[in-house]
């Protein structure tokens, strides 16, 4: 029975590519099946890879203190966030 979870791709790659990859995987004891969860891997991790860099892109010509002083604004906020939280009593706390 299929899995519900699970939904079948179509892809092309060069033969170069295919054969690099599946040597790769042989070289590593990998089955078949391990090719789809090693692209849905290198998915994730090229979405990733690709949402860093966009939120990177607006801040690559911001100097390197102005940068420092968003991180340590941004850290002091969460920082005093948290203690706040943490000050306030708990549902057992009597």
């Amino acid at each position: 029975m299929p899995d519900p979870t699970k939904t079948r791709w179509t892809v092309t790659v060069s033969k170069e590519t295919d054969v690099a990859l599946r040597t790769f995987l042989a070289q590593r004891g990998l089955k078949k099946g391990d090719l789809s969860v090693f692209v849905e891997d290198a998915v994730k991790w090229r979405m990733l890879d690709q949402t860093i860099n966009a939120a990177r892109a607006p801040l690559a010509d911001l100097p390197q203190e102005a940068l420092q002083a968003l991180v340590d604004e941004a850290t002091d906020t969460v920082k005093g966030e948290r203690r706040q939280e943490l000050a306030e009593p708990g549902p057992l706390d009597h």
